[in-house]
């Protein structure tokens, strides 16, 4: 039996990450890890426990007692959050991915998934059909943190043949587990909004258009490609990822569509010159010809399921 840990696993996509996990591989071949005391309910179908990413030592005594093989790397504070405490933000999203790179190249571990994101590119990067390799000067220390983590990642590969993937993730949209502090979580609020209120102001401006992706297909591209044979994965930095593109104003009329009561309006706050630093939409070829990536998703359907599901 395979044993994969999932350090982050309370968080938007550990929550979902963790469930599919265990549906493919069985219950209790999949270890939720995370700060909190207690396991959340929706994860106690399996083994949990309490994970500090920065706890070094805890970390390395837990993968190497326990024989763990496969690690997804998820601890991190997210764009807007990390602004607001950019020395712990850097010490988060670095550390840890470096305590896992260590005990891969000692052997202890056989493959890592380790997420990356659109916060990579900044304002000089192409905003249209951004390309995979392209300028990336990102302008928050999110993306700062994640650029270098590619960097390292990229460089555990050629120098001590780490199996370690990654995917730049768009904004993730879910109605199964909350977002945690990112720029594009109002693309989930104004769901649960819709239903209970029937209005929404919206932290960004209207036209502000972001690569957005359902959080089925975000799953989904995480396991096919920590799935996929290892001569198939040509980057180690980290793959573009596309789902659908879409301004607030896009998506407002699409709910308006199936609720015509629904109202929105715009507020935008400091949020919004980190929206603007940020693609438009992505090109994900690599993906596609590397290991066979299809998004199932666009906004109507993506839409459609939520309204269904969003609890008011």
């Amino acid at each position: 039996m395979t044993k994969i840990l999932v350090i982050g696993s309370c968080g938007q996509i550990g929550t979902e990450l963790v469930l599919a996990l265990r549906t493919q591989f069985g219950d209790q071949a999949v270890i939720a890890a995370d700060l909190k005391d207690e396991c959340p309910d929706i994860l106690q179908n399996g083994p949990y426990v309490k994970m500090d990413a920065l706890d070094r030592d805890h970390v390395r005594q837990y993968i190497i007692e326990n024989k763990i093989e496969q690690v997804y790397l998820l601890a991190a504070l997210l764009s807007a959050t990390a602004e607001k405490n950019p020395d712990f933000a850097w010490r988060l999203n670095m550390e840890g991915l470096f305590t896992i790179l260590d005990l891969a190249k000692e052997g202890h571990i056989k493959k890592i998934f380790w997420p990356s994101s659109i916060a990579v590119f900044g304002p000089t990067t192409p905003a249209d059909l951004t390309p995979q390799h392209t300028i990336m000067e990102p302008t928050t220390v999110y993306g700062i943190s994640k650029q270098a983590g590619e960097r390292w990642c990229e460089y555990y590969h050629n120098k001590f043949g780490v199996d370690v993937r990654s995917i730049r993730y768009p904004g993730l949209i879910s109605y199964k587990s909350l977002p945690g502090g990112g720029t594009t979580d109002y693309a989930v609020d104004i769901f649960y909004k819709a239903k209970s209120e029937g209005k929404f102001t919206c932290f960004l401006s209207e036209n502000t258009a972001l690569p957005m992706m359902f959080m089925d297909d975000a799953i989904r591209a995480t396991i096919e490609l920590m799935e996929s044979p290892a001569e198939q994965i040509k980057i180690r930095s980290a793959y573009n990822l596309a789902g659908c593109s879409f301004t607030p104003a896009q998506l407002a009329a699409e709910i308006k569509a199936l609720q015509p009561n629904f109202e929105i309006d715009y507020a935008p706050d400091f949020r919004q010159a980190i929206a603007d630093s940020w693609p438009n939409s992505i090109d994900d070829s690599h993906a596609t010809k590397d290991w066979g990536w299809k998004a199932q998703f666009d906004t109507k359907a993506m839409v459609k399921v939520m309204l269904e599901n969003v609890n008011s």
